[in-house]
């Protein structure tokens, strides 16, 4: 389809030319980009026109980490609002009762600061609730898994019993007996093995619920102005949903989808992710990265710090591999030409996933490998000229760094570490560069909300800025969640900003963002979104 968006205050995320007035389109890409006159000339009679009204016109947002095969699952207890145990216990119960046909309740979205003292959850505190019924509830980082005792009797999770492939039991200090508390959930729940596993059991997570959760994902990151989504933790075995999807015209934006290397990958499996990407490798949907994990989340205090946590000087956390055998494993993968995407949060973690890639490099000689460490979420400033040095981006979610959500995470690592907690401006200073993302369903997927936490380190409501001075300005934070995020992937050929000869990837929002203050960007929705010329999502 043909097309013209006139009357647009366009950003185009070009440096040589900024703003325009007029995008045109032909044959799914850009074919002019000027004011309305000379862009209408360019196209042609005949085209169809969308008057912008004036409001603000950017690339599609490229939201480079985004779950969106496990995404929300519309048949869980959302737990969002629920602040205290009591709250989690009600909103538990209230579901199962309205639900007597489920004999597995799911939660989501289950809080850290909700239980006392901030301790760790039991299974004798979901004693009461549910009766009869399993029940398994996740934390808003799907890091960490909260079972009942019908789920832990269901999985056979009991005293001298062996673990289970979607995590690792915590045990009583002094009973040895385990307590209802499973750790590791994102290395080995979202595993090959351990999705099978939760797939055999749990109704939530058989095949073609996955499938509805997945099209709800792609749903939603059509009508958010999302016109690529990187999917950053995939076994094998989940691949024919994306290619079900595909065919069946449900994936209306763009997919790029990182396979997941857990400990004990193997020789075979690296073969066989090989075939998977030269299989899977079109404009619509391609296969390639590879995701590990260094560390774990602060919040459990599992991340791995160079320094005690504050609040518990008996750990610093611990890294999932030895850093030499960390190091190893990313010169292979570097060396058989994968890109990696790293987990890493904590400082130490950071640390050791570039020292992997500066040992890569060493080993295998520099190439532009475009390693992303995904998270960043506590840097030592030592480690921020690193990044732009080895190549490597940092792939963020500003949303995370909200005060609200961070309260447990500034309480485990004292104030004295605030200071390069996200520090965008810092990373962006010593040259990196960034890839915004939402990290969906572990905060809202909608990019403006991005956009408003990047530039103000503040709650929703405006309220306690946090670390104001890692704020970044508007057309920085938008250039992250475009062209970063399209560089970041070897897309900037092709998308992340408004240029001639690129794929015509658009959105048109209801207001100008750059009139006003930050909050404009909350008031502010997605009017259409445009995939390929496509419209795809017009309210």
């Amino acid at each position: 389809m043909d097309l013209v968006i006139r009357n647009a205050k366009v950003w185009t995320v070009d440096e040589r030319r900024p703003t325009a007035q007029a995008v045109g389109v032909r044959e799914g890409r850009i074919a002019a980009v000027g004011d309305d006159r000379e862009v209408r000339d360019a196209v042609g009679t005949g085209a169809e026109e969308l008057d912008a009204g004036g409001n603000t016109v950017l690339p599609g947002f490229i939201d480079a980490h985004n779950h969106l095969r496990t995404g929300a699952d519309a048949d869980a207890v959302q737990l969002g609002d629920a602040t205290t145990l009591d709250a989690v216990r009600v909103a538990i119960d209230r579901y199962a009762t309205e639900h007597p046909e489920r004999e597995w309740i799911v939660a989501e979205g289950w809080s850290y600061a909700a239980l006392p003292d901030r301790r760790r959850p039991t299974a004798e505190d979901l004693d009461g609730v549910a009766p009869g019924r399993a029940v398994m509830v996740f934390s808003y980082d799907v890091h960490n898994v909260w079972l009942n005792r019908e789920a832990m009797r269901r999985f056979g999770i009991g005293a001298g019993a062996a673990g289970v492939s979607f995590g690792h039991p915590v045990l009583d200090a002094d009973t040895g007996d385990p307590t209802g508390f499973v750790t590791d959930f994102a290395v080995m729940g979202l595993s090959r093995d351990g999705q099978a596993a939760l797939a055999a059991q749990v109704p939530n997570f058989a095949p073609d619920e996955m499938y509805r959760r997945l099209l709800r994902s792609l749903d939603m990151a059509a009508e958010l102005g999302i016109t690529t989504a990187v999917e950053p933790q995939n076994s094998l075995d989940d691949l024919p949903l994306f290619r079900r999807a595909r065919d069946e015209g449900a994936m209306r934006s763009r997919v790029i989808a990182a396979l997941f290397h857990p400990p004990g990958t193997s020789s075979e499996d690296l073969d066989a992710f090989a075939a998977a990407k030269a299989a899977y490798d079109d404009e619509r949907f391609r296969v390639g990265p590879i995701k590990l994990y260094i560390d774990d989340v602060i919040e459990p205090h599992t991340a791995a710090m160079l320094e005690p946590y504050a609040n518990r000087p008996d750990t610093s956390g611990d890294t999932f591999y030895p850093p030499a055998a960390f190091a190893g494993i990313i010169a292979q993968l570097d060396g058989l030409g994968f890109q990696t995407f790293t987990h890493a949060t904590g400082d130490r973690g950071i640390r050791t996933a570039l020292d992997a890639v500066r040992y890569a490099r060493e080993v295998n000689g520099p190439r532009d490998a475009r390693h992303q460490i995904v998270h960043v979420e506590c840097v030592h400033p030592d480690d921020l000229p690193r990044f732009a040095e080895l190549g490597v981006v940092a792939c963020m979610q500003p949303r995370h760094c909200a005060p609200q959500i961070v309260q447990d995470w500034r309480e485990n690592v004292g104030p004295a570490r605030w200071r390069y907690a996200w520090p965008f401006r810092s990373l962006i200073d010593h040259g990196a560069t960034l890839a915004f993302s939402s990290d969906w369903n572990v905060a809202e997927m909608d990019p403006l909300v991005w956009l408003f936490t990047a530039r103000t380190r503040a709650n929703l409501d405006g309220s306690e800025a946090w670390t104001p001075e890692e704020t970044i300005d508007l057309p920085t934070a938008i250039r992250a969640a475009t062209l970063g995020s399209a560089y970041a992937n070897f897309a900037e050929d092709d998308r992340g900003s408004i240029e001639t000869g690129k794929l015509a990837d658009l959105v048109v929002l209801s207001r100008d963002v750059f009139a006003g203050e930050p909050g404009v960007l909350l008031e502010t929705s997605v009017d259409t979104t445009i995939v390929g010329g496509d419209v795809v999502y017009r309210r």
